[in-house]
């Protein structure tokens, strides 16, 4: 599952202009390494990005370094940021009703 971002400004990343980021979905194993998860849920089951882990899976999950994380615009890192929550809230695939 994978979720591309027409970016408002272009970034730089490897030394070339990033117009649109492709984000992927992480696997387990990365979620374990990071030991954070890109939100958090308050008392009334709330919930709110965590913006430091979420730009860091920004950059795992979109293949580009953090400095370039750095370079999005406001609007683009908040649309990436929930897009990378969006992967923990919906199972991969829908389940078989076979």
């Amino acid at each position: 599952m994978k979720e591309v971002i027409e970016l408002s400004a272009p970034i730089q990343a490897h030394g070339e202009e990033v117009k649109t980021l492709e984000l992927r979905r992480p696997t387990v194993v990365e979620v374990r390494q990071m030991k954070a998860l890109p939100y958090k849920i308050d008392a009334e089951d709330s919930v709110a990005v965590d913006m430091d882990v979420a730009a860091k899976y920004i950059a795992l999950c979109g293949h580009i370094p953090p400095s370039s994380v750095n370079q999005l615009d406001l609007a683009d890192l908040n649309s990436a940021a929930w897009r990378i929550v969006g992967f923990f809230m919906k199972p991969a695939s829908a389940p078989s009703t076979s």
